[in-house]
């Protein structure tokens, strides 16, 4: 126990001559000075209170402090009651909050003014035990006169410093009682409580951070009791899926809104998990289907359940992203300067406003999916799927389970708990683009065609009828009709997919966009391979021009790679056009081709220009148009 006396002398000495003693505690000392520096009155220490709303406005601020901190004050002065001790919660400042204390030293704090509302701060009151623990950021037990003030000597006081989640002072908790009651244990109550309210305020700050993740999160999350599988909590996504009120679904039972749980057989002590791909969720508006996790948690004291609910669409959604399900190409990328290929686009922008099926005819590399993924990009639909399948590419006895998916165990090597998702059900709030539909067997069009009047599907092996929100546009380089009256194809079918539909002309029939294409492609070319820049020559470009393209713009694409790969030098020449034209079978010739192809050469050479290609060719204006109109060649079409 310390020398009151003693300390007296020591206190006297600092204040009246300066001279401060060698055992005085380093942090007293510390705060000694600055008081003795600021001109502190020794003989003052009396609290100063903040007017009420000040004092209001500073519990606000500490209103979780209070909260976590109050019931374990609450707790100590239990313990200590009528042991003559008092209690005092303050912030970071120094500002009194709360205090607890027997009546007799309620009444000494009133003459002090150590009541809430006050600054107990080192240099409004002089050196004490709370203003110690706030400064020093340590603990402190303070007896006597190691407090600065002489009102103070008649007390001891232990207190604390409470620190926040990030270790930042956040207030202090102090002990005071009469000074000849002084006990070491004294500061180890205090410790324990402050242990207990940065433990609590610790497990407030993850338990609402754990909150706040599982309220963000897009997925259905419900805590459930593993004893009556009632909700113990539930975050709003889970209250959307279900569509109904968070309040009314806390405390209900669970099982009736997931009967596909085999809850019974699960034997969640030993740690038991579920998972369940497809499973059905009883909402208010219907079944929705849901993948499903239930995980107990490893606390056997609270024993809960944390049920995790996705919606199929998250997943078809993530399927798409993965696979790249997505419409890449615009109107700006179809390249023409041809009349009725612009009357043709013209017709699909119209088209794409529209909600119905669509079915475009053409020859092959005429551009269909090119024209599919621009009308999806100009629709309602841009922001969703657009899925192609090509119908002459897949067996047919893969056809069904590629369109419509499968669920587990529908066959052999299904066994997964996955099942699988269709491109029906990817194509969800999407486009469907079905290419080459002319070669899907005749067997299987029954089937497509239920699901193209429904809007629905059903998995293999499965029996839940899937509602959809899909557009179909399906192509074909065949003439679907003729197709249908010669009974290769189903006529029900054919008119349920052309309720819109749009022709691509073939290359050979708009001679104008064979020059315009070609440059648009050795453009790219010349960006793309970082080598000499490569021109073509107009014999290369009488070349092109006098060729019937039965391969269209893909073919014309893939030539011209060819060419400027093969090029020995800067130039497309007349070498290079017999290395781009692959030898096979002959196209149907056109009348004066080859007259032709040289005028169309230097007309797209020179932009369109008359006066300009007649100088190309050396001959005279007059003549030139006169060739012109010989070999049927449209101007317009070249400008």
């Amino acid at each position: 126990m310390k020398d009151l006396k003693r300390l007296e002398e020591i206190w006297a000495s600092y204040v009246y001559e300066g001279r401060l003693d060698s055992s005085v505690q380093p942090a007293v000392a510390e705060c000694w000075k600055k008081c003795r520096e600021a001109g502190v009155d020794p003989n003052g220490g009396l609290g100063r209170r903040v007017d009420e709303a000040v004092f209001r406005s500073i519990r606000e601020a500490n209103s979780t402090l209070m909260e976590t901190a109050l019931p374990i004050m609450q707790s100590v002065f239990d313990i200590v009651r009528r042991t003559g001790f008092l209690m005092v919660l303050t912030d970071s400042a120094g500002y009194v909050l709360a205090t607890m204390g027997d009546e007799s030293i309620m009444e000494r704090t009133e003459d002090l003014r150590f009541v809430p509302g006050a600054l107990w701060s080192n240099l409004s009151v002089g050196t004490n035990a709370i203003s110690v623990a706030l400064d020093c950021d340590t603990p402190i037990q303070m007896v006597g006169p190691e407090h600065y003030c002489r009102t103070h000597h008649g007390w001891t006081c232990s207190a604390a410093p409470i620190h926040g989640v990030n270790g930042e002072v956040i207030g202090c908790f102090n002990m005071s009682g009469d000074a000849s009651g002084v006990h070491d244990h004294t500061l180890a109550v205090v410790l324990a409580a402050v242990y207990g309210i940065e433990g609590k305020l610790n497990l407030l700050h993850n338990a609402e951070l754990m909150r706040t993740a599982l309220e963000s999160s897009a997925d259905g999350i419900v805590l459930l009791s593993q004893d009556d599988y009632r909700a113990i909590w539930i975050n709003s996504a889970a209250g959307r899926l279900l569509g109904q009120d968070l309040e009314e679904l806390r405390g209900r039972d669970f099982r009736p809104f997931m009967p596909d749980i085999g809850w019974d057989a699960m034997d969640w002590r030993r740690g038991s998990r579920c998972f369940a791909d497809d499973s059905r969720l009883i909402t208010s508006e219907g079944v929705l289907h849901c993948s499903v996790s239930v995980s107990p948690s490893m606390d056997y004291v609270t024993r809960t359940l944390c049920v995790t609910l996705k919606k199929q669409k998250h997943l078809i959604d993530s399927v798409n992203k993965v696979s790249g399900n997505r419409a890449i190409y615009t109107f700006q990328d179809i390249y023409t300067r041809d009349p009725v290929m612009k009357k043709t686009i013209a017709l699909a922008r119209r088209y794409a406003r529209y909600d119905g099926n669509i079915l475009i005819e053409g020859e092959s590399g005429t551009g269909k999916e090119l024209f599919a993924q621009a009308m999806h990009n100009e629709s309602s639909r841009a922001e969703g799927p657009f899925v192609a399948i090509n119908c002459a590419s897949i067996p047919r006895d893969l056809l069904e389970r590629e369109l419509f998916g499968y669920e587990a165990g529908a066959f052999p090597g299904a066994q997964s708990a996955e099942g699988n998702p269709g491109r029906f059900e990817l194509a969800n709030h999407g486009t469907l683009f079905l290419d080459e539909i002319g070669e899907l067997p005749i067997e299987f069009q029954p089937k497509l065609l239920r699901a193209v009047e429904t809007h629905s599907i059903t998995r293999v092996g499965g029996g839940q009828e899937i509602e959809l929100d899909i557009r179909i546009i399906a192509s074909t380089n065949r003439r679907l009709e003729q197709l249908a009256a010669e009974g290769g194809f189903r006529q029900d079918l054919y008119y349920r997919l052309n309720v819109l539909k749009l022709e691509i002309p073939p290359l050979r029939e708009r001679p104008g966009d064979i020059g315009l294409c070609a440059e648009h492609f050795l453009s790219r070319l010349n960006a793309m391979s970082g080598e000499q820049e490569r021109n073509m020559t107009a014999e290369f470009l009488s070349g092109l021009m006098e060729y019937d393209w039965p391969g269209n713009v893909r073919e014309l694409q893939n030539s011209l790679e060819r060419a400027y790969y093969s090029a020995a030098g800067g130039e497309l020449d007349a070498q290079s056009l017999r290395l781009a034209l692959l030898p096979g079978p002959k196209p149907q010739e056109r009348q004066d081709s080859g007259e032709a192809g040289e005028l169309l050469a230097a007309l797209t050479l020179s932009g369109g220009d008359v006066e300009e290609a007649a100088k190309r060719l050396g001959t005279s204006r007059a003549t030139l148009y006169r060739r012109i109109k010989r070999c049927g060649i449209d101007l317009k079409s070249l400008r």
